[in-house]
């Protein structure tokens, strides 16, 4: 239907455009013929009176008028037949392509609808096909299940015969064992995992008592070696710095006019000054070791000068930096100089030197970092390994202890931070990060580092201790041990490096006394901080007593 329509507007198209060209030169002529019929009628008219000239003039134009008109519409009649006769062909052009397409194109729908019927074809014969094949499987399905089926039947009677004799045979062991299945089962297992623990106690004391014959000679001759050979200075350092005085009258000058000349002072150090009845005392209060250095050397230079005012003051804290900048220098050259080590950078040599201001648990760190480094390089020698590369590790190893105080991070991470931006190796880098196993260590060499430092830290007055922190750590160690199943008493003894445990002999035997020990040593690790490492000596201890009559 479409395509018959579009055909009747193809012929249609043409006449339309034929008439709307044709009817305005119709109307054209029409009006020319009009208006001749009229000027020929008043012409008539005035015919019959005589003319004038005007009236001659006019009739002239009138006819040239009617003359003009005439040619008009024989121009327009011309001009319409050839319009038509150009519409009817073009018209008909049209129509012979529209037909010509339009049977080109039934054609391809014909060629293309026999190609369909035929891939229908061929896949209805496939499907049949397929049809076949499955009905085949199916019955031979059907006959394998039928067959199964029977053998299902077959097997579920031979089950029930089977379970009707081990019914009766497990009844009759009932019977002679005096025991139900499950008292039974219940006392194999036990029996089995008892003897099972008893082997693997056996087996891992006889593996521990190997590696410890082993391992404590070659770790006490090497320890004890370096130990002799590494003798270090230990400086205990606090907060608080005491500058002594000539007599009192010093201190109402150092508090100066209104108190000018102290906050100057604290102004230019940044420490704070306390001044109380102390006699001829002055107490340098501040968490900054370096800056409390300062504010000490210039309190004792302006107390020999005797001028002390703020301008006198400032002066003395920039002279008094300046020197103390090269004694960090020379510090940090020296401690290279004994480690042995060369080629530090030299801001890290700076750094290493600020370590003398500055104290860990009493301890003074720049003599611990010398002291590990050297550890860690004993220790290195006696096993063959890198003793430089562990020297270096040792004694960078606490470095983020000297920024501490000025930047957030651990000194760990610090320390770590500034060996990557003094291009130091990576393996010291993992060396400083592991000391305190934060990370895992990559080399040997990093686990003397480990090492040397808990020695360093737990050797006896390396570090202080509070009274009462350390009575708070003994009563924690006994309570730990003390909460184990079958723990009679617990003791905590050589300074908190042992704790012995007498436990109950008839509710631990030998294997579960080895595990015992190891469950506490476990437990200690995860809940209690402590230097160097703590012995869990388990007791277990069977006493028979008669008494003769």
């Amino acid at each position: 239907m479409q395509q018959i329509f579009g055909l009747l507007l193809d012929v249609a198209m043409p006449v339309a455009i034929a008439l709307f060209v044709v009817l305005p030169l119709a109307g054209i002529a029409l009006g020319a013929l009009a208006a001749w019929l009229i000027l020929k009628k008043v012409s008539k008219k005035k015919s019959e009176r005589k003319l004038t000239d005007a009236e001659r003039r006019a009739e002239e134009r009138l006819a040239d008028a009617e003359k003009r008109a005439k040619e008009m519409l024989d121009t327009a009649e011309t001009q319409a037949k050839q319009i038509r006769k150009e519409a009817q062909l073009e018209s008909k052009e049209q129509d012979i392509k529209r037909r010509n397409d339009f049977e080109q194109e039934m054609k391809e729908k014909r060629a293309e609808q026999q190609r369909t019927e035929a891939r229908l074809n061929r896949q209805e014969d496939f499907l049949e096909k397929k049809e076949t094949e499955l009905n085949k499987k199916s019955s031979a399905l059907d006959e394998q299940r039928e067959a199964l089926s029977h053998r299902t039947q077959e097997l579920s009677k031979k089950e029930e015969v089977v379970a009707r004799q081990q019914e009766l045979m497990t009844q009759e062991l009932e019977r002679v064992a005096q025991l139900t299945r499950e008292e039974a089962k219940k006392q194999l297992t036990e029996e089995i995992l008892e003897e099972t623990r008893r082997d693997c106690a056996v087996q891992v004391r006889n593996l521990e008592q190997e590696a410890k014959e082993e391992a404590d000679i070659n770790a006490k001759n090497i320890i004890s070696l370096a130990i002799q050979r590494c003798a270090s200075d230990h400086a205990s350092e606090t907060t608080v710095s005491v500058v002594p005085l000539p007599n009192d009258d010093m201190k109402a000058r150092i508090i100066g006019r209104e108190g000018r000349n102290i906050r100057a002072l604290e102004n230019a150090t940044g420490i704070e000054l306390i001044i109380d009845d102390t006699p001829e005392v002055v107490i340098l209060s501040g968490f900054d070791p370096v800056r409390r250095e300062v504010a000490r050397l210039t309190l004792e230079k302006l107390i020999q000068d005797g001028r002390i005012h703020p301008a006198r003051i400032e002066e003395t804290v920039e002279k008094v930096q300046k020197e103390l900048d090269q004694q960090i220098k020379a510090a940090g050259e020296n401690a290279m100089f004994e480690v042995g080590i060369f080629g530090l950078h030299p801001e890290i040599i700076k750094l290493i030197g600020r370590l003398k201001f500055r104290t860990s648990y009493g301890q003074n760190v720049y003599r611990h970092s010398i002291e590990v480094a050297n550890l860690a390089g004993l220790m290195a020698q006696e096993l063959g390994l890198d003793v430089n590369f562990a020297k270096r590790a040792g004694l960078l190893h606490d470095i983020g202890k000297a920024v501490d105080k000025e930047q957030e991070g651990t000194h760990i991470q610090l320390g770590a931070d500034l060996a990557k931006k003094y291009k130091e190796n990576a393996m010291i880098v993992n060396a400083i990060m592991a000391h305190h196993g934060d990370v895992e260590p990559k080399t040997i060499e990093a686990v003397l580092v480990q090492a040397a430092d808990g020695i360093s830290g737990a050797r006896p007055g390396a570090r202080r201790e509070t009274g009462t922190n350390y009575v708070k750590r003994l009563e924690k160690l006994e309570e730990i041990a003390a909460g184990f199943a079958g723990v009679e008493r617990s003791f905590a003894i050589q300074a908190g490096r042992e704790v012995r445990v007498i436990v109950k002999p008839d509710q631990v035997d030998d294997a579960k006394a080895l595990f015992l020990a190891k469950d506490i040593a476990k437990k200690i690790e995860t809940e209690l901080e402590y230097p160097g490492q703590i012995k869990v000596n388990v007791i277990r201890e069977f006493r028979s007593v008669e008494y003769a009559k």
